[in-house]
């Protein structure tokens, strides 16, 4: 089921990286977002997938709480005077206006969960 199907709240939804409609590139860097849950639905989050280039810095903060799931490749987290690495399988969670910077330490893919919706 993609992301096109069943959007009424309360349908049960499976998605993948492979069934992204369409991947947005993000203000001229090598980050790619595939949107799959959004603002516009009326519910309580949002939900993305997130390509980042090998070498590639995201800044922080978001208005919104995150929660990440690394799919593939490695990322490093610097926030807060703290230095976090990520890899397969692993989940961070970055609180609302949490500073820092994100580095994709090789082509890294993500799945992401905002709350609020945005």
């Amino acid at each position: 089921m993609s992301h096109h199907e069943g959007t009424a709240q309360g349908t049960v939804r499976c998605f993948s990286p492979s069934r992204v409609g369409h991947w947005q590139g993000m203000d001229g860097h090598a980050i790619q977002i595939g949107p799959l849950i959004e603002k516009a639905e009326d519910g309580p989050l949002s939900a993305y997938y997130a390509r980042f280039g090998r070498g590639e810095t995201a800044a922080l903060p978001a208005g919104y709480a995150e929660v990440w799931v690394v799919i593939t490749g490695a990322l490093t987290l610097r926030t807060g005077g703290r230095t976090l690495t990520a890899g397969p399988g692993d989940l961070l969670h970055v609180p609302e206006d949490s500073p820092g910077e994100l580095t994709a330490d090789e082509e890294t893919e993500l799945a992401c969960v905002s709350v609020p919706a945005h």
